[in-house]
């Protein structure tokens, strides 16, 4: 294998091709060439920024535009932009070099390699890697001499580490453009601090804070409120918290799915971190500045900044303004300054014993803050007691302790320095105990004569109050049991479906309340009809969209589906799964309450003529990885083994995002993890999507679901419907027609005319050929989700050949007269099995 992966390298590239895979000294990169990976996830070539007159060597994701540029090679040294003879080669003395049309150097690695007769220059290659580093590799002595993931310009990708080595004297920092147009080095830097816990800073030409993101707990850096902190969210820090001065210490993220991502920092000195998992498009997951707050030290020193608020800076408890003037025209760096001294500045010594003192110092909670920065890490060693009792009892030992705070995943930390940079968020954040004088917890009270009047004030009124203060508990008395009883005969209700389920964890809402959010069940308030009744769209009192299934009293199925979606959804929670926020029961009356997905199912817009281009291929493709991530985890990682039995495309709802989210639980069925198959006696489900084994024999598993999914892969590459599309001059359905075109070498022809030639081709054909996989008569052939999602994600080279359907649906209705070429006219889903016919 490494012979083979040296010769693969060694290969000379033609000059006329515009795609290379390798830069050896025969074979340099020229103007209009570039250089791809192995897998076509990353190019480097020539670029000139937004027009501009000169010429980069840069580096970027290949397949997703607008083109994002993670890496500079010559940022300083432009070359002119008219200049098409210049050329990135490896010298004669193995170093990799770019130099004009006048072979003058403009860059290079500086990594010269000792020459002998065993070890010559032609031995050196460089290459792009599928995770973005551009290497350049010693093939006879198999080692790496320069990587570009060492030196990186405004962005690091996966993998790549933001840090330092205290040994090597190494330093890994982003550093800014200096305009959208200008890659040089801008006035933002973007490193990791050395202190423990460690930080990431912003700074401005690189001494000036501008943002920081708080210390490092193991998992997340506890200044960013909603940054993943879950096992294996992809986040590392390697940084030993029992060491105060780290020898290295460096940052970086992996994700272990297909995520694509980049973080960077923008010449406005915003840090972003962006994402794509359709391999298509970027979106935002986490952004450094979103208001004011975030700005370093926007409130000064002893000020707390609240972004929700108006003024968004105050002054912490114990502390006023340093300048009333300057506050009050809305400048508030100047910070604020304590309002009465500390009893321990007075003293000259303390001991631990003195905390009982009436005039001692005392800590002020507060809760959900960003840390302020300049703490000190508590050593948790043998003799020091790593408790939060203990954190507070070495803070108020030592008079220039200022203030701790007892994170968990961390321990103690104290602040001996003016505490900056304090933010108070709406959700998160950590507690901290502010150092205070014993003078300021009488400070803002009421004084005693206020209190005296208040006092007779309240006794006068109290004989009047009385009488109107019974009333009005009895009256509330009266609805708070009519509540209760409501909810407990929903429960005991419920209990009459379900068995001895745990319901302990479900919310039952009561009946008015779901009558009252959608208008008494208004017809304008109707989103559709399914097998188990009508849905409506409510409003909850808190202004909480949703969305209500109302049981029919003429759904022979309902009850059962009542129970179904109560067992399985309530207990399943997948992002890729609708979720199931509560139910009602009263009298005849069974409600189920969901999140409301605001763009409806994906029928509504995969067969209508005029919403259908809003689904472009990178939505569709989003799409059928959604909902094989939904499968999966019903087939293979939650709690129970589910098989849906009822998977189709009005059954996939899409929130705002056009995320897929799978629904409709009533025909679920759990089987057990032993078992390959089981069987029924009653055969429901939705024509043109069940598998032959379930719709001829009743016998239905995971593989069921899978025959599904394949035919929902072919609806929506075509837009057209498995049960109502017929070419009647070739007797071929939909599976059939899917078939012909692939095993013909035409499976693009598949494709919906209206994505026009906006689509990946590759990404095309892997779909088609997944479909035809998974639609395959015998249940044996057909993959598992696990292989499906396995597909979706990587080329196939070469696998298995799907067998020709001999099993269809043909709808006796709508089947097309014989003048008819192609009848794609709509029908309604149906719940019961009315002709199979197989051939």
């Amino acid at each position: 294998m490494s012979f083979f992966f040296i010769f693969s390298l060694l290969l000379p590239s033609h000059y006329h091709c515009a795609e290379v895979y390798n830069i050896t000294p025969s074979q340099p990169l020229a103007h209009g060439q570039t250089l791809v990976s192995s897998g076509r996830i990353f190019e480097l070539g020539f670029f000139s920024p937004n027009g501009s007159a000169k010429k980069y060597v840069g580096l970027w994701h290949k397949n997703i535009l607008p083109r994002k540029i993670v890496w500079v090679a010559n940022r300083e040294k432009p070359l002119a932009v008219a200049d098409s003879l210049a050329s990135l080669q490896v010298s004669s003395n193995g170093t990799l070099e770019l130099v004009d049309g006048r072979q003058n150097s403009i860059w290079s690695t500086n990594t010269t390699i000792q020459v002998s007769l065993s070890n010559t220059s032609s031995s050196v290659v460089a290459f792009l890697l599928d995770n973005g580093n551009f290497v350049v590799k010693d093939l006879i002595r198999s080692v790496q001499v320069w990587g570009s993931f060492d030196y990186p310009s405004d962005t690091i990708l996966q993998g790549q580490k933001l840090g330092f080595d205290y040994e090597s004297g190494k330093k890994n920092v982003m550093t800014s453009w200096k305009s959208e147009s200008d890659p040089s080095t801008g006035k933002y830097l973007v490193g990791l601090t050395p202190e423990t816990p460690s930080q990431v800073f912003i700074w401005i030409n690189g001494s000036t804070p501008h943002w920081r993101s708080g210390p490092w707990d193991r998992s997340k850096f506890i200044g960013i409120p909603d940054m993943d902190d879950r096992y294996g969210s992809g986040f590392t820090l390697d940084d030993d918290m029992m060491l105060m001065q780290g020898i290295r210490k460096y940052f970086y993220y992996s994700f272990s799915d297909n995520t694509l991502a980049y973080l960077d920092i923008s010449s406005e000195g915003v840090s972003k971190l962006m994402l794509s998992e359709s391999g298509k498009d970027w979106y935002a997951n986490f952004s450094s500045l979103n208001n004011p707050c975030d700005i370093y030290g926007a409130c000064g020193q002893f000020g707390v900044c609240k972004a929700f608020e108006s003024p968004i800076c105050k002054c912490l408890k114990g502390f006023v303004p340093k300048s009333d003037e300057e506050w009050s025209k809305g400048n508030w760096t100047g910070g604020c300054v304590r309002r009465t001294n500390l009893s321990c500045q007075s003293r000259t010594s303390r001991s631990v014993s003195s905390i009982t003192k009436k005039d001692d110092d005392w800590f002020k909670k507060m809760t959900m803050l960003k840390v302020p920065d300049y703490h000190e890490f508590v050593v948790n060693s043998l003799d020091v007691d790593n408790t939060p009792v203990a954190c507070l009892k070495r803070c108020l030992s030592n008079c220039s302790c200022l203030a701790y705070a007892f994170v968990n995943k961390i321990g103690c930390l104290v602040w001996s320095n003016d505490l900056i940079d304090i933010q108070q968020f709406s959700i998160g954040g950590e507690d901290l105990y502010i150092r205070l004088a014993q003078a300021e917890k009488g400070k803002g009270k009421p004084i005693k004569l206020i209190a005296t009047f208040t006092a007779i004030f309240c006794i006068m009124i109290l004989g009047a109050m009385v009488y109107g203060w019974h009333r009005l508990r009895a009256n509330q008395k009266r609805k708070h049991l009519h509540l209760t009883d409501m909810i407990q005969s929903s429960r005991d209700a419920l209990r009459e479906y379900i068995g001895p389920s745990d319901l302990s964890e479900l919310l039952i809402y009561d009946f008015d309340t779901i009558s009252t959010s959608t208008n008494s069940f208004s017809i304008t308030n109707k989103l559709g009809q399914g097998g188990f009744g009508p849905v409506y769209k409510g409003m909850l009192p808190e202004g909480k969209e949703i969305a209500v299934k109302r049981l029919s009293t003429s759904s022979g199925q309902g009850i059962q589906e009542f129970k179904n979606e109560m067992l399985f959804i309530s207990n399943l929670q997948h992002k890729n799964l609708v979720r199931l926020m509560g139910c009602c029961i009263k009298d005849e009356e069974k409600l189920l309450i969901y999140e409301f997905m605001p763009n409806k199912s994906l029928d509504t817009f995969l067969y209508d003529p005029t919403r259908r281009a809003v689904l472009d291929w990178a939505t569709r493709f989003n799409i059928i990885q959604g909902v094989a991530r939904g499968l999966l985890y019903l087939h293979h990682d939650s709690c129970l083994k589910v098989v849906h039995r009822d998977l189709k495309v009005s059954n996939i709802l899409l929130d705002e995002k056009m995320n897929p989210k799978i629904s409709d639980f009533g025909l679920a069925r759990v089987i057990e993890a032993t078992q390959n198959l089981e069987n029924t006696q009653k055969i429901v489900g939705t024509r043109g999507y069940m598998s032959p084994e379930y719709a001829m024999r009743g016998l239905f598993s995971e593989k069921s679901d899978v025959y599904s999914f394949g035919v929902l892969v072919l609806e929506i590459i075509s837009s057209k419907r498995n049960s109502s599309f017929f070419i009647h001059d070739q007797q071929l359905g939909l599976l059939d027609y899917a078939w012909n075109l692939w095993n013909e070498g035409r499976g693009l022809e598949l494709v919906d005319e209206v994505l026009s030639d906006s689509y990946s081709s590759s990404e095309v054909m892997r779909c088609v050929h997944i479909g035809l996989l998974c639609v395959q008569d015998n249940a044996v052939d057909r993959p598992t989700m696990l292989d499906v999602l396995s597909m979706l994600s990587i080329e196939i080279v070469a696998g298995p050949q799907p067998e020709k359907p001999a099993y269809t649906f043909l709808n006796p209705v709508s089947q097309p007269q014989p003048h008819d070429h192609v009848d794609t006219c709509s029908t309604n889903d149906e719940a019961t099995i009315t002709v199979i016919q197989g051939r």
